[in-house]
């Protein structure tokens, strides 16, 4: 996702990455969308008020961010068992 976000406008990834769809949405719960988690990512760790794009664009400040989501999802106990 950062590499991503690092690429110039003219490069078709990054386009497809900052796309917004058009028209309406169907009845219901709006659906999430991959920046949507992206942005409910950025809150928990305490960066909220910042753009996720400009904080991107940092590669050592994204993989810190990246690697501080990870630790609230992920137990520091999992996998333990294959190293007893």
């Amino acid at each position: 996702m950062g590499h991503a976000a690092r690429m110039g406008e003219r490069r078709g990834v990054y386009r497809i990455l900052m796309w917004k769809p058009e028209g309406k949405r169907s009845l219901g719960r709006p659906t999430r969308r991959w920046e949507d988690n992206i942005k409910m990512d950025v809150q928990k760790v305490g960066c909220e008020g910042m753009q996720w794009i400009e904080l991107a664009q940092d590669r050592d400040g994204w993989r810190a961010l990246v690697n501080a989501v990870m630790n609230l999802r992920v137990p520091n106990n999992v996998g333990n068992f294959l190293t007893s």
